[in-house]
């Protein structure tokens, strides 16, 4: 059995005539400090005002990663952007690398036909909230034109989210997804965890372009863009209240 022992308290003498009362100490009759007197407990902290705008949606450039003639790319890029569409927090805006007179000649004075191809892709690239690139995979990497896309830019990837999605072979481009990690960790931006891969994608696909399996490839998916989301949502707010300086 537990016997709780009772606590005693001595009681308070008054100072001797002519002492002083330590400075730090207080006795029960002190007006500044009531005996009963209860501590005061602070209430909870008001949530703060649920802000009367909506939330802007994240602006996506899909950046289509493969120029080869007779490509694959876009069979997996309408099925891709289908699934981005489905969604309502998402504005999109795509970048084909194909469709991109970028020559591979890097120049920091680029000529005005260079200037004036740069135009037509740089633009959705700044704007971006956040990318999605779809590349393939050629010689366990990704495309060079992809690569001459990517090195003509640099702020425009800053302190922004990147998804992967990748097909090939026995593979599904996930070697190719690999390297574009750490090309974009040179480039300060940040690559989500989650990827799509498609392997041996030329069968993986109808002959209307449809997965011949959809259920696996949606749920990557959807895992896939629900971490873009969180990180363009959290990386544009931190830069509004303090811009990137890395």
């Amino acid at each position: 059995m537990n016997t709780a022992t009772a606590e005693t308290t001595a009681p308070v003498s008054p100072p001797a005539a002519g002492s002083t009362a330590a400075p730090d100490s207080a006795s029960a009759s002190d007006p500044a400090l009531p005996a009963s007197a209860p501590v005061p407990v602070p209430g909870p902290l008001a949530a703060p005002a649920a802000s009367a705008l909506p939330e802007a949606p994240v602006r996506v450039t899909v950046v289509v990663g493969s120029d080869r003639e007779g490509r694959f790319g876009p069979v997996v890029a309408d099925w891709l952007l289908e699934r981005i569409g489905e969604r309502d927090d998402f504005a999109v805006e795509v970048v084909d690398v194909a469709a991109a007179s970028l020559p591979t000649a890097l120049s920091h004075d680029p000529s005005p036909s260079v200037a004036a191809a740069l135009a037509e892709v740089s633009p959705a690239l700044d704007a971006a909230d956040a990318f999605v690139v779809l590349t393939p995979e050629y010689n366990h990497s990704f495309p060079a034109g992809l690569k001459n896309l990517i090195d003509r830019h640099f702020t425009e990837w800053r302190a922004k989210p990147v998804a992967l999605v990748s097909y090939g072979g026995i593979s599904g481009g996930l070697r190719a997804a690999e390297h574009l990690r750490q090309v974009f960790a040179e480039l300060h931006a940040v690559t989500v965890r989650d990827t799509v891969s498609f392997h041996g994608a030329a069968g993986a696909f109808d002959t209307g372009g449809r997965p011949r399996d959809p259920a696996g490839p949606s749920a990557a998916a959807t895992a896939m863009l629900d971490q873009l989301a969180w990180w363009a949502r959290a990386l544009r707010e931190a830069k509004e209240r303090r811009p990137y300086g890395g």
